[in-house]
């Protein structure tokens, strides 16, 4: 009957109602500034690397985030029932890789969340807000600070010894706190601390080697929990 459409017409009206809210323009706008965003976080990413062992591929994902979660956006706002499906199919996704570093969560929620903020359109806010997080970042990860913890691992032979060496500890360092003490067979005896250095000086270290019973002294930076 005539007035009346069917399904096939419905399809094509949609099909071109979305193409037509489609703006090319605007999405390759969007599009580069997430890249160029993303390539900033990258590269403050690196600069204030601070573990064991940098993995490229965690920080190229970075870049990839910012994207993907600009991309994500500028569809669900450019029609209200894909949005509703995307949520439905984004809530199956779930994310098996552990996090090692507490920043790498930080720095994983501010790609997704600068993504967002440049798919909903807000430019200037993303342009300012990446390059606030990014300074203060810097400014704060790469402060050099002497109060950063270690960890000292103490081999002796006896009592003696082990007295001897927190002794040059107590003397040398701001503080310290005895974290383990494992005797091996009644004979050594490995003692771990925790400590802070004065100015950075760790020429104690090699005092504490040289005493008399004492067969090893390592000390390792710690990234851990600080002393209360």
């Amino acid at each position: 009957m005539n007035g009346q459409l069917n399904f096939n017409d419905i399809f094509k009206s949609n099909f071109l109602d979305k193409a037509g809210s489609f703006s090319l323009f605007d999405s390759l706008i969007a599009l580069g500034l997430a890249f160029l965003i993303g390539l900033f976080i990258y590269f403050v990413y690196k600069k204030t690397f601070k573990g064991v062992m940098y993995c490229r591929s965690f920080s190229i994902s970075l870049i990839a985030l910012t994207m993907i979660a600009s991309l994500v956006i500028l569809a669900v706002t450019s029609n209200v029932v894909l949005s509703l499906g995307m949520v439905g199919a984004l809530s199956i996704i779930r994310f098996r890789s552990a996090i090692k570093d507490p920043m790498d969560i930080a720095y994983l929620f501010w790609s997704i969340a600068s993504g967002i903020v440049l798919g909903a359109g807000l430019f200037p806010l993303a342009v300012f807000g990446t390059l606030f997080i990014g300074i203060i970042l810097i400014i704060f990860v790469n402060k050099s600070n002497a109060d950063n913890p270690y960890i000292i691992i103490v081999n002796c032979d006896d009592d003696n010894a082990e007295l001897n060496v927190v002794k040059q500890i107590e003397k040398n360092v701001k503080k310290y706190v005895l974290k383990t003490k494992t005797i091996t067979g009644g004979k050594g005896i490995e003692v771990t601390f925790e400590v802070r250095l004065k100015n950075m000086e760790t020429n104690f270290v090699n005092e504490i080697s040289r005493e008399k019973g004492v067969t090893s002294a390592v000390m390792v930076s710690y990234n851990g929990d600080y002393m209360s």
